[in-house]
């Protein structure tokens, strides 16, 4: 669905050489699934580094089971201009452990996307983990897009460990899943690291799902911006909970975080909590959160000019999604 010559496919989480196709990687881009990276030093040096077996329980049951994953690594100056997709397709009624180690050395460049759907509305159970290691300058640009079965359960653990003047641009698309949770952790290590962590989840039906999120700030001089917008219809329910934590000696740090929800149904529900917790007064931090539903005033304008009801109404939902769906440089994912 990507347009891209790279392209590494898992189904229920087995590798699948036949499907996968890396034609589009420069000389100093290595991607290898684990069977392959087991002499690799760096591989060693990294692989449950960051997040380690004991972080909750559902980590060290993938670590456990840590069999099939994939391990990515960019050279130092290296610039990959065509995106790595990475797919995960759930078919059959399994429990599945997928993992990603992505390793950008200084000044490298990137894009990953991260993807889960489902070949049919199976029961199936994913158990994912991803480690993320930016050195100086580097860049990653990572959209994760969840579309798993409406019938699977679905939890996803991401940490993303930052050097100097690196950066992050992360964003998180949720549409699938009976069940599905993503704890998205940062660390700012070094000065002059920036961060976005933005996200978009629209549920329906009775589905549930959460967003964790903890950002970092150890050192000083770094900045992070999230945003997260959710739509809920039908008897849907959506958690979302993220902290920004701003260490003593992290001064000059400037911090956003902000959540938003618009509700379609008086059934669904959403829980929200952003917060912050600051130990150095020389900081800029803003956060927030709210939760409403469609406009009449602005629905009824739009009737007044000769619209339907369900187009006017899918206008005013797009508009209020479109920021985060602008972020998206894919056109099959922004189309869906």
């Amino acid at each position: 669905e990507i347009e891209s010559g790279n392209r590494v496919v898992f189904i229920d989480g087995n590798y699948n050489r036949e499907l996968t196709t890396l034609f589009d990687l420069p000389k100093g881009a290595s991607v290898m699934n684990f069977s392959e990276a087991l002499e690799n030093e760096i591989f060693e040096q990294n692989l449950a580094k960051f997040v380690a077996y004991d972080f909750n329980g559902v980590a060290a049951l993938n670590t456990a089971f840590i069999n099939q994953g994939i391990f990515i690594h960019v050279a130092k100056n290296t610039k990959v201009n065509s995106p790595i997709h990475i797919l995960f397709i759930g078919e059959k009624e399994t429990a599945n452990f997928p993992r990603i180690l992505f390793v950008g050395e200084t000044g490298s460049e990137v894009q990953i996307v991260e993807q889960y759907k489902r070949a049919r509305e199976a029961t199936y159970f994913t158990n994912a983990v991803v480690e993320v290691r930016l050195a100086d300058n580097a860049k990653l640009v990572h959209t994760r897009v969840q579309r798993e079965s409406h019938h699977a359960f679905h939890i996803v653990t991401t940490q993303a460990d930052l050097s100097r003047a690196s950066v992050y641009d992360n964003t998180n698309i949720t549409l699938g899943a009976k069940l599905s949770r993503h704890d998205i952790n940062l660390n700012f290590n070094e000065e002059g690291g920036e961060s976005w962590i933005d996200g978009l989840y629209l549920v329906e039906g009775r589905q549930h799902t959460d967003t964790h999120s903890r950002i970092a700030h150890k050192i000083k001089n770094c900045t992070s911006h999230q945003n997260y917008k959710g739509i809920l219809d039908g008897n849907s329910r959506a958690v979302f909970n993220g902290k920004v934590f701003v260490h003593k000696n992290a001064s000059g740090t400037d911090a956003e975080q902000s959540n938003k929800n618009l509700l379609l149904s008086n059934n669904a529900r959403i829980d929200t909590k952003p917060q912050l917790e600051i130990f150095n007064d020389d900081v800029k931090c803003a956060h927030g959160a709210t939760v409403g539903q469609l406009e009449e005033e602005e629905l009824f304008y739009l009737l007044s000019r000769g619209l339907n009801e369900d187009l006017a109404r899918n206008l005013l939902t797009y508009g209020f999604a479109e920021e985060i769906i602008n972020k998206i440089n894919f056109s099959s994912i922004k189309r869906h």
